[in-house]
């Protein structure tokens, strides 16, 4: 009785080494993120418009299940859409022209059982970045929407920026993206990760990623596992080299993938076009 008694106690001194031991060997957490230029839906994009391709929109983001995920163009019916009909996600986010619903938005969606968001933000890409602006030679209004985020099973806090650069204003690009990057430093003071999520419209040996590539790191870049290809298909077979749509990250230990989300939804050849593109990342 008294060597059971030994054995037991004996055990019971290394289940807390046990413990520890099954703690390291888990697997790291991940956090995924997703940046989507979605189409604004009132374009006539004959049988690519919204109206036809909305199905896919759904089953894309319920497929790939980011954490975190950006969305540029989309029209507040369109995020309405996402909001009813993919379950478990919440945004924030203003339409570019007022500020509250109207024009585009850039939009940040999270995933409620694994994001929690502590506040968030927008500002314009402009010379007047706290109201409803166009700046410098921009063809359109253009915006950045950010939140500061918590990962609810790590407790870890994060930044997450997601934007749309001018199509047209070189000026408008390089400025917008200097306003950004410059803004990334001022509201993140405790040196939190960091992911920048956009359409730049612009591609990546363009110099106006000069300071951004200075600040952080694009995924595609650094990913372990990653592609080089097109993610602005124009509703045909893309061009090489025509990369326009970025995730930026900062702050996390390493990126095993980046991908150029290009498979069918819903029978669809294209859920927009621009590609979806996706990054998983270690706190």
């Amino acid at each position: 009785m008294k060597r059971l008694s030994l054995l037991f106690a004996a055990a019971l001194s290394v289940l807390p080494f046990i413990a520890q031991a099954q703690k390291k060997n888990e697997a790291p957490k991940e956090l995924k993120v997703m940046s989507y230029n979605i189409r604004m839906g009132t374009a006539d994009d004959g049988t690519n418009s919204w109206q036809y391709r909305y199905p896919a929109t759904a089953i894309m983001i319920e497929d790939q299940n980011p954490d975190v995920f950006g969305v540029q163009e989309a029209l507040d019916f369109q995020i309405r859409f996402i909001e009813e009909n993919c379950r478990g996600y919440k945004c924030v986010g203003v339409g570019r022209e007022d500020g509250k619903r109207k024009g585009e938005h850039m939009s940040i969606f999270y995933n409620k059982k694994t994001v929690s968001l502590l506040k968030w933000g927008t500002f314009w890409l402009s010379e007047t970045p706290e109201e409803p602006s166009m700046g410098w030679d921009a063809a359109c209004f253009r915006s950045a929407t950010w939140a500061l985020m918590k990962d609810r099973k790590t407790g870890r806090k994060f930044y997450y920026v997601n934007t749309h650069l001018d199509h047209k204003g070189a000026e408008a690009q390089k400025n917008g993206l200097k306003l950004i990057v410059d803004r990334i430093s001022s509201i993140n003071p405790e040196g939190y990760p960091m992911v920048l999520t956009g359409d730049f419209n612009i591609r990546p040996d363009n110099p106006a990623l000069k300071d951004l590539d200075a600040r952080m790191s694009s995924a595609r870049k650094i990913a372990e596992k990653t592609d080089g290809h097109a993610t602005f298909n124009g509703w045909a077979k893309p061009k090489q080299g025509n990369i326009i749509d970025y995730i930026y990250v900062s702050g996390f230990t390493a990126c095993p993938e980046y991908q150029t989300v290009t498979k069918k939804y819903a029978d669809r050849t294209y859920v927009s076009d621009h590609y979806p593109v996706v990054a998983r990342l270690i706190f």
